[in-house]
């Protein structure tokens, strides 16, 4: 990443800070030594993160062209990653985000803004398009029109835990065995890595731009997006989807249906699965000239599938901000409510008298000595706590973490069974062995306390 200098911009605005790619993308801008000023709808999304004290917080609405003159202030650069689309309240949302572009250009021409950096879609260069893709592309030209220099760059189906084109790859591949499609499953898309539009979305603020334009971005990776879909079944452990195409059913039929089998909102999957009728591929490669490829090249899709399913090969059940630096493609808090897979979790505990650290002393060995076919001790570097992996074969992956906690003058000892479900048949042997998982994980649990009371 390039770090700025006396004559390059010091000061970027981030917009959607809240957002996917702005939540991720802010911190590294910190580290590479730029001031960074937040635009937030509501600031107090921000409370908890832990950069967010190392920013400025502008409270304002792209919408609102006077809380953008303050915000816009002494901004030598604007990241302008706002969508209204799927948004509460922007049921028209190429409104919406038309006003907003507008605004942004009106005022950064007045404030003397340096640059503005937008991220567009991928989309074919001629011919109608949907009204998602025909908006973002209306957005761009609204700002390449504008006085002020417009750095715009042009990506498709961004791959990463949270991204919302990577989560209804994620929902209905893990649901569908076998899925009817509208004849767009043999269109082509070229997919992007979380971390590399990241590169390139930081590199913008300081690359050479003789003039506004835009500059397409893709990963090294062109696909069917049926294709897209097995592949991410093949890294997800899970047999090759079978795909039914009809050719009368119709994306807006289609978005209804993934509305109804995924935790999708229908209002963002209907305009998602709209966009697909069109290929999403690269139609240049200027940006080779303009800015460099990540210094390990670009990531193929089937490496993109298998980061943002790290946290389930890793039995991690919550996200962190502290992800940000480290691997952009993890989940963050601040992704909706519907990203992510299904965890399915059975917790009990039991109260000790015994003080804490005395119960963790005795808990690994205890652990060894009950034993268990089809577990092993996996140690993760904790000193409070033992997990263990299931190694049976199941569909899913399964992990036991049993800590001690202080608890009224004792120890609480808990155990937790977390299971990531593999496709339909996780789901069903969940669901179909309960009464034998709760005999047994009342079992593992009440043996692991007689150990430690022998001990």
């Amino acid at each position: 990443m390039t770090v700025p200098h006396s004559a390059a911009p010091t000061r970027v605005l981030v917009t959607g800070a809240t957002g996917y790619l702005g939540g991720r993308l802010a911190p590294r801008l910190l580290d590479a030594g730029y001031t960074v000023r937040v635009l937030a709808r509501n600031p107090e999304k921000l409370h908890g993160v832990p950069w967010a004290d190392r920013v400025e917080v502008a409270r304002g609405d792209l919408g609102d062209r006077e809380s953008l003159k303050s915000a816009f202030a002494d901004v030598d650069v604007i990241y302008y990653l706002v969508h209204s689309m799927g948004a509460p309240g922007h049921e028209d949302f190429a409104a919406a985000e038309r006003a907003s572009a507008e605004n942004v250009a009106a005022v950064a021409a007045d404030s003397g803004v340096g640059r503005i950096v937008y991220l567009g879609g991928l989309h074919p260069e001629t011919g109608e398009l949907s009204p998602h893709l025909s908006s973002r592309a209306e957005v761009g030209r609204i700002l390449i029109e504008s006085p002020t220099p417009t750095f715009v760059l042009q990506a498709g189906v961004v791959i990463g835990a949270g991204s919302a084109s990577f989560e209804m790859i994620r929902h209905l591949t893990n649901r569908l065995p076998v899925m009817t499609t509208p004849r767009w499953v043999h269109n082509r898309i070229q997919p992007i890595a979380v971390r590399d539009i990241l590169h390139y979305l930081a590199e913008a603020a300081t690359a050479e731009l003789p003039h506004s334009r835009t500059f397409d971005v893709g990963g090294p990776d062109v696909m069917e997006y049926g294709e897209m879909m097995n592949t991410y079944a093949d890294v997800a452990g899970l047999r090759q989807r079978r795909m039914l195409v009809l050719p009368v059913l119709t994306p807006r039929l289609a978005g209804h249906w993934i509305g109804l089998v995924t935790p999708m909102p229908r209002g963002l999957a209907m305009p998602l699965i709209e966009s697909l009728q069109y290929d999403a591929v690269m139609h240049e490669s200027d940006i080779d000239r303009v800015i460099g490829r990540p210094d390990n090249g670009l990531t193929s899709y089937r490496e993109s599938v298998r980061l943002a399913l790290r946290n389930i090969e890793e039995g991690e059940t919550e996200s962190t901000w502290a992800d940000t630096s480290s691997a952009p493609s993890d989940p963050l808090p601040s992704d909706p409510d519907w990203a992510g897979e299904v965890v399915y979790s059975d917790i009990r505990s039991v109260y000790l008298g015994t003080e804490p650290d005395a119960i963790r002393r005795r808990l690994r060995d205890a652990v060894h000595a009950v034993g268990s076919s089809g577990w092993r001790i996996d140690d993760d570097g904790s000193t409070d706590s033992v997990r263990l992996v299931c190694t049976a074969s199941i569909p899913g992956n399964a992990w036991v973490r049993l800590e001690a906690k202080s608890a009224g003058g004792g120890t609480r000892l808990e155990q937790r069974l977390d299971f990531f479900p593999r496709g339909l048949a996780g789901r069903v042997s969940w669901y179909g062995s309960f009464p034998l998982r709760k005999v047994l994980a009342g079992r593992m649990l009440a043996a692991v306390v007689e150990q430690i009371d022998r001990a």
